[in-house]
Parts: C-alpha cells; sequence; structure tokens
C-alpha cells in the first residue's frame, strides 16, 4: 500500500519589535524625550489588543447590515496597576543635563552636578547569561553557531591511527575594511606641527609667525609677505636706534621714535583707507545688485501685469467671437423657417442619415468624440509590420479567428419571479402539444393480468331492514320520468358545450385527424398482416379517444384563458380603483398642505409685524432713556463744570490778592514819606480828579439840553391841547348822529312788523 505524504503550511504570528507596556515596565527600554513617552501612551491606549467584540443581544443572529450582530469597542479597564508610575523616566537624566550644560557654558563653581546611580547589574546572579560570550577560535574562518558538525563514525578510543590534520597559518596582518559616520571634510585637522627647542641666547625669526596659522595666515598671501618684511625693517630700525643710557643722543633717539611714528600711522591710515575702500566696493556691488533684483522685480510684475492684461483680452475677444458665431447661427436658423413653423424630430432621419447629430455631435455642444484618443494609440511590431500581424494571427486561439455566437436567450422570467404571460400561454400549448402526441403514440392500453387478486369474502348478511309502504306504479313512473327527463337536458347541454367547442376547434381538429390519418395510413402499411376488422375497430376506439382528449384539453385551455383574463381584469380593476383613491388622498393632502400654508403666512405675517411694532417700542424706550441720560450727564457735566471753574477762578484771585497784598506790604514797608505823599498824589490825580471833571461835564451837557428840551415841550404841549380840544369836539358830535339814527330806526320798525 502506497504511503501519502501531507504537507501542512504553518503561519507564525507576526513578532513585535516591542511589547505594549514596555515603555512602562521595561528598565532597559528607554524613550528619546517627553513627546515620545506620550506619543508610546497613546499607541498602548489605542492598542489592536484592548478592541473588544462586544455581541448585541438584539441582534445576535441576524445577517444584515445595517443590523449587525456586535460592535467594537475600545476596552475601558485599564491593565496596568495603578501604583506603576505613569511618568517619563527622564526627567532626572534631563535636570542633570541642563546643569551639566549650565555650568559648562557658564563656569560656576558652585553648581553640583549628582553622580549618575546605575542599577545592579547581578552580574554573578540572574543576569550571568547576558555578560557570556562564545570563546575566540584561533582560526581565519570560524564555523557559524547555528551549524551542527556532524559526529565522527569511528570510534575515538580505538588504537586506529588518525591522520594529523595541520591548520593554516595564521597571516601575521589582516586587511579590516572600516567605515566612519563622518566625511572626509568634516575629519581634516590642521597640519602637524612638530615641537621645537629654541637656544638659548638665540632668536630665530621663524618665532615671530607663531601667531599664523593654518587657514589664519598661512600659506602665506601677498600681505603676509608685507607684514614680514615690515616687521624685518621694523627689527633693523630698533638694531639702529642709539642706546637709552647715552644722554646725548636722548633727542635723536626721541626723533626717530617720532619718525616711525608718523611713518607706521600713515601705514595704517593707508590700510584703513584700503579697508574703506574695499568696503565701498562691497556695499556698492551690493546696491547695484539690489538695484538689479528691483529691476528684475519689476521687469517680472510688469510681464505678469502685460500677460494678464492679454489674457483679459484674449477671453474678450473670445467671448466677441463666440457671440459672433452664435447670433449669426441663430439669424440662420431662423431664416430657414421664416414662418415659424414648429416641426416634429424625425428619429429615423437621424438614425439611418451618418451626418446626424445622433452618430457625429457637434462640439459645440460639448461632446468630444476624439478627447484623449492620443492615450490609446498602440505602438506595437506587431500591428506596424506584416511578420509581426502574422505572428499575431498565428498566437490567437481559434475561437477568435473562428468566433462561435449564441443567439442570447429571451428572458421569460421577471424580476420579481413570475413568468410572463406570454410565455407561459407558449409553455401551456407545447404541455398540450405534448399530450397529444403522448396520446397519439400510446394507443389502446391493453387490460393486464391482475397481479395482486385476492380473494374478498362476502360479509355476514344483515338482518333484514323494516320497509315501508311501497308507492304505486303511477308515482314510480313520474319520479322516472322527471330523472330521465333531467338526465337527457343535463347531457343534451353538455353535447352542445362540446359541440359548440367542436365548431370552434375545428380546424384543429382536422388537422389533427389528417396528422393521424397519414400516421395510420404508413402504420396500415406496415402492419398488412393484421386483419381489417382489428383495424377498423382500433381506428375507431382511437378516433373515439382523441376526440375525449381534445375536448378535454381545449376546455381546459378555454377555462385557464378564460381565467387568467379575468383575474388580470379583476386586478386592473383593484388597481385602478386604489389608483384613484391615492389621487383623492393626494388631492386632500394638497388641499390640506395648502389650507396650512396659508394659515401658517398669515400667522407669520402677524408675528412679523408684532416683532417690527415691538422692535420700534424698544428702540423709542431706548432713545429716551439715552436721551434722559444724556441730559442727565450733561447736567451734571455742566455743573461740575461751573463748580470746578467758580473754584478754580476763586482760588486764582484768591491767589492773585495774596500776591497783590504781599507786594502791596512790601511796599508798604520800604516806602519814605515823600513816595506815599506822591502815592497819594497820583491816586488824586488818576480817581478824583477824573470823577469830579466827568460830573462837572455832565452838568454841563445837561444844562445845555435843557432849553432844547424846554422849546420842544411848550411846542408839543401847545399842539396836544389842540387836538385833545378837537377830539372831543368830534365825541359829541358822533353822540349825538348816533342818536337820531337810532330813533328813525326804531320808528321806521314798527309799520313793517304791524
Amino acid at each position: 500500500m502506497a504511503s501519502r505524504t501531507q504537507t501542512q503550511t504553518l503561519r507564525r504570528q507576526p513578532v513585535d519589535p516591542s511589547r505594549t507596556y514596555d515603555y512602562l515596565y521595561d528598565p532597559v527600554h528607554h524613550v528619546a524625550s517627553e513627546r515620545d513617552h506620550a506619543r508610546a501612551t497613546f499607541k498602548a491606549h489605542t492598542s489592536s489588543d484592548r478592541v473588544k467584540r462586544v455581541p448585541n443581544y438584539k441582534t445576535m443572529f441576524s445577517e444584515l447590515r445595517h443590523h449587525p450582530r456586535f460592535q467594537m469597542r475600545l476596552e475601558v479597564t485599564d491593565p496596568v496597576p495603578k501604583f506603576i508610575s505613569r511618568h517619563w523616566r527622564g526627567y532626572a537624566d534631563q535636570q542633570r543635563e541642563s546643569m551639566l550644560r549650565y555650568k559648562t557654558f557658564n563656569y560656576d563653581p558652585a553648581v553640583v552636578i549628582p553622580d549618575k546611580t546605575f542599577g545592579n547589574a547581578e552580574v554573578t546572579g540572574r543576569n550571568r547569561y547576558k555578560y557570556a560570550k562564545r570563546p575566540m577560535i584561533p582560526f581565519l574562518q570560524q564555523v557559524p553557531p547555528e551549524v551542527l558538525l556532524a559526529t565522527a563514525r569511528q570510534d575515538p578510543l580505538s588504537t586506529q591511527e588518525q591522520p594529523h590534520v595541520e591548520r593554516p597559518p595564521t597571516p601575521p596582518t589582516k586587511t579590516i575594511e572600516t567605515q566612519t559616520d563622518y566625511r572626509d571634510s568634516e575629519a581634516q585637522t590642521d597640519p602637524y606641527t612638530p615641537e621645537y627647542v629654541v637656544q638659548p641666547g638665540t632668536a630665530p625669526e621663524l618665532l615671530t609667525l607663531a601667531t599664523l596659522s593654518y587657514g589664519r595666515g598661512l600659506p602665506a598671501g601677498l600681505a603676509e609677505v608685507e607684514m614680514i618684511e615690515r616687521a624685518r625693517a621694523k627689527r633693523a630700525w630698533e638694531a639702529t636706534l642709539p642706546p637709552l643710557n647715552d644722554m646725548s643722543q636722548l633727542d635723536k633717539r626721541r626723533k626717530m621714535m617720532d619718525e616711525m611714528e608718523r611713518k607706521e600711522w600713515a601705514l595704517r591710515e593707508q590700510e584703513i583707507e584700503k579697508l574703506q575702500e574695499a568696503r565701498l566696493e562691497v556695499l556698492k556691488n551690493l546696491l547695484k545688485q539690489r538695484e538689479e533684483n528691483h529691476q528684475d522685480l519689476n521687469v517680472k510684475r510688469l510681464d505678469k501685469l502685460w500677460s494678464k492684461k492679454q489674457k483679459v483680452k484674449e477671453s474678450r475677444i473670445r467671448k466677441i467671437r463666440n457671440e459672433h458665431i452664435k447670433t449669426i447661427r441663430k439669424l440662420t436658423q431662423k431664416r430657414r423657417n421664416v414662418e415659424g413653423k414648429l416641426e416634429r424630430r424625425k428619429i429615423i432621419n437621424d438614425f439611418t442619415e451618418p451626418g446626424s447629430q445622433t452618430y457625429a455631435p457637434l462640439t459645440r455642444i460639448g461632446v468630444f468624440l476624439d478627447r484623449g484618443s492620443e492615450q490609446y494609440v498602440v505602438k506595437s511590431r506587431h500591428l506596424a509590420t506584416y511578420q509581426g500581424l502574422l505572428e499575431l494571427e498565428a498566437s490567437l486561439p481559434d475561437f477568435v479567428t473562428a468566433p462561435r455566437i449564441k443567439a442570447p436567450k429571451p428572458k421569460t422570467v421577471t424580476k420579481a419571479g413570475f413568468i410572463k404571460r406570454k410565455y407561459r400561454q407558449e409553455r401551456e400549448l407545447i404541455e398540450l402539444h405534448e399530450a397529444l402526441k403522448e396520446a397519439k403514440n400510446k394507443g389502446v392500453e391493453e387490460q393486464k393480468p391482475l397481479r395482486f387478486l385476492q380473494k374478498i369474502e362476502k360479509p355476514v348478511p344483515r338482518p333484514p331492514t323494516p320497509s315501508v309502504d311501497i308507492p304505486s306504479e303511477a308515482e314510480e313512473e313520474r319520479e322516472l320520468a322527471t330523472i330521465f327527463l333531467q338526465q337527457v337536458i343535463r347531457g343534451r347541454a353538455i353535447q352542445n358545450m362540446m359541440f359548440e367547442g367542436k365548431e370552434k376547434r375545428i380546424e384543429l381538429i382536422n388537422e389533427l385527424r389528417s396528422t393521424h390519418a397519414l400516421q395510420e395510413a404508413e402504420q396500415i402499411e406496415k402492419k398488412q398482416e393484421m386483419t381489417t376488422t382489428l383495424a377498423l375497430q382500433r381506428q375507431r376506439r382511437l378516433h373515439e379517444h382523441k376526440e375525449s382528449l381534445v375536448d378535454e384539453s381545449l376546455a381546459n385551455v378555454e377555462g385557464s384563458s378564460v381565467g387568467h383574463m379575468l383575474d388580470f381584469l379583476s386586478k386592473e380593476l383593484v388597481r385602478l380603483q386604489e389608483e384613484r383613491r391615492i389621487h383623492a388622498f393626494s388631492m386632500l393632502a394638497e388641499r390640506e398642505r395648502r389650507i396650512r400654508e396659508a394659515e401658517e403666512s398669515g400667522r407669520r405675517q402677524v408675528e412679523e409685524r408684532r416683532r417690527r411694532e415691538q422692535d420700534e417700542i424698544f428702540k423709542q424706550v431706548i432713545k429716551v432713556h439715552q436721551n434722559s441720560v444724556d441730559t442727565y450727564l450733561e447736567n451734571i457735566i455742566m455743573g461740575s463744570i461751573d463748580s470746578t471753574a467758580d473754584i478754580q477762578a476763586r482760588r486764582e484771585v484768591q491767589e492773585l490778592a495774596v500776591k497783590i497784598n504781599d507786594v502791596a506790604y512790601e511796599v508798604e514797608d520800604k516806602r519814605t514819606q515823600l513816595e506815599s505823599q506822591e502815592i497819594v498824589a497820583d491816586l488824586v490825580h488818576c480817581f478824583l480828579l477824573p470823577e469830579v471833571q466827568k460830573n462837572t461835564m455832565r452838568e454841563k451837557v445837561k444844562n445845555g439840553q435843557r432849553k432844547y428840551l424846554l422849546a420842544a415841550h411848550k411846542e408839543i404841549h401847545k399842539t396836544g391841547e389842540g387836538l385833545i380840544d378837537m377830539n372831543a369836539r368830534t365825541d359829541v358830535n358822533a353822540t349825538t348822529d348816533s342818536k337820531d339814527t337810532s330813533g328813525s330806526s326804531s320808528t321806521t320798525d314798527k309799520p313793517s312788523t304791524s
């Protein structure tokens, strides 16, 4: 028996590089900053391990999308105990680093940096395995620890001589490649400067260049060479100076030093001028560059404005051209139909003409048939060359070159799962045809012998039943006649129905008879050995049986068609009634909606009017309050201004009076009798004499005007008395005339009344 092997693939679960709560538990796990600690906390809180499936008991066995069986929830309970600290463990190290940085940069010896403590490593305890390492094998090619060496098959205790294997000699040097984290430019240092020793009593010139270093004067340039030459000249000049202990040459030494100082100052001025010229040149270059940048910006701005204006101009011109084309098209379209007759769309012409809108729509309507067609262009050797076409045709399967087309089957079932009426009738006719064919080919069934024939024992005879009076023969004959008549009428009615059905389906019957006659003729030709009597009997029986089957099938077809028609009509009637009912409901709902909208609009108008009135009342009240507050504040401010002005004026007057009094008292204390007499004379001259002169002048003016006043009074008095006398006389005459007129009027009125 052959053995069967089965291979099973085991999938390992993905291993995370770190556990969820390592940032809290693991002492070796370090986080870079507090932000990373917060990020690890958030990641632990929102990890997939805390997401649980919670079943929904109401829809536990549901398969529907909007009624899920379970919900995904985040577990509320925290798996970390409360005594575990959640804070970042790097605060102490961060504080120590800040103190170390402060002490390094500020040189503050008072700052004490705490020592960095490390926990017990437990080298000889539980952490001993961390400090163990494999021994170094003195071979050039080491064997990896994952390889298991095969054991020797020979007995190590046997006396057989084993071959001695010599290991290759270890080379004295090894070439090991290293890779640094720095570039060559970053790792480059200054050139090497060897140590030197100066002999006593000598001063080499090279030591004067100790201030120069690589990158700061070395390698030497023109300026450094000039500096070296000046230093040499200065040393030579110092050698020519007279000594200080020679008192006779002090003036010469002073003159030489002054001259050297003037030369150095001149040299310094030249250097300063060079620096200023260099700075001026740099400033000119910067100004020139700034001007060029400004010029470039201005040019770019102008170009941008010009391009913007050009785009606006082109868009306007395009718009005008489009409008022109539209108007021209509209005018031509109007000229085609001057009379304004409406024409129907000729759908047949649209689909028969290849140049119509159906096959070739215009681009101005918004249809672009060849838009993006270049991306579908295929450039291949199989399509560009004849040999490629032959290869492509040879590589294609047979069903591509010789396609097999299958006509689609019509859908006989609706969306609801019911068979359509047309196909249902066709199916019924096919079933009828199959039944007729089976009945035609079946013939008359021969009687088969009884297989399960059993003898039925007769039951015990029952006792005789009580008898009644036997009716007379006339009554029996009458009852039999009525029963016979009913049977005859029923049979006649059935015969009439069958005859009518036969007349309606006479063509089908004749066709069936003709087909049957042909088949019978063939059977007669094949079975000439049979007797004519049996053939006639069988033919008669078959005719009778077929006629009965045809009548039954036609009756079934008529009944099913009439039933389907009545069912359809009843359903249509119900649908029409429901449609009218729904229409009536919709009309009532529309009427109700309009009534409610009218009521709502009326209420809304009333509410808006009331709101406007309330707003106006509120505005007026606020205006009155504001005016009253303004007047109240204005009165308070004016009163406070008046009171403060009065107080300030009084204070100023009092201060001025105090000053004047002080001045007057001071003058009073210092003046003499002559000055007091002068003051009195001045007061008399300035105040008393002008007042006396003023009064005298007033008296003179008054005396001079009095004579004119008297003359005027006299004239007025004379004219006034004459006028008074004339007015008195006119008044007396007027009273007498009025009395006369009143008497005459009374006399004239009497006869009129009588």
